[in-house]
C-alpha cells in the first residue's frame, strides 16, 4: 500500500495470504485479520517503529534508574513510586525541553540509545 502496489480493497486478501504463508494460520474474518489494529485501517504505518524506540528507551532508562536507586524493584512492588518519580524529574523532566530525545537518553543513562538493556529486560522477564 505504501509503494502503491496494493490497493486498500486488496489488503484483506493480501494480509490473509501472508498470515497463511508465514504462520500457517487461517484468518477467520477481517476483524481478526487486517482490521485487528487501528494502524492498518487508519494508514498510520509510521507508528510501528516508534513503539520499538519507546521500548528500547524504557528499558535503558529503567536500567539506569535501577542503578541509581537502591532496591527500586522492591519499592515499586510496594507501590512506592516516589524514588522513581524523583529520578525521572531529575534526569528526564528537568531536561525534556532543553535536549532532543537522543541527547536526553545520553544525559540520563550515560550512553546513546541501544538494544542491550532491552535484550536484558527480555531475558530477565521471559527466559
Amino acid at each position: 500500500m505504501i509503494s502503491g502496489d496494493l490497493s486498500v480493497g486488496e489488503l484483506p486478501t493480501a494480509f490473509n495470504a501472508a498470515v497463511k504463508e508465514f504462520l500457517d494460520l487461517e484468518v477467520p474474518d477481517d476483524r481478526r485479520g487486517c482490521l485487528q489494529d487501528i494502524h492498518w485501517f487508519a494508514g498510520a504505518f509510521g507508528y510501528f517503529p516508534t513503539y520499538l524506540v519507546g521500548a528500547l528507551a524504557a528499558a535503558q532508562l529503567y536500567e539506569a534508574a535501577s542503578a541509581s536507586i537502591s532496591d527500586l524493584p522492591a519499592a515499586l512492588k510496594e507501590g512506592d513510586f516516589g524514588p522513581l518519580v524523583d529520578w525521572l524529574r531529575e534526569n528526564i523532566h528537568s531536561n525534556g525541553s532543553l535536549l532532543d530525545w537522543e541527547e536526553l537518553i545520553v544525559a540520563a543513562t550515560g550512553k546513546p540509545l541501544g538494544f542491550d538493556s532491552f535484550l536484558r529486560h527480555l531475558q530477565q522477564r521471559y527466559l
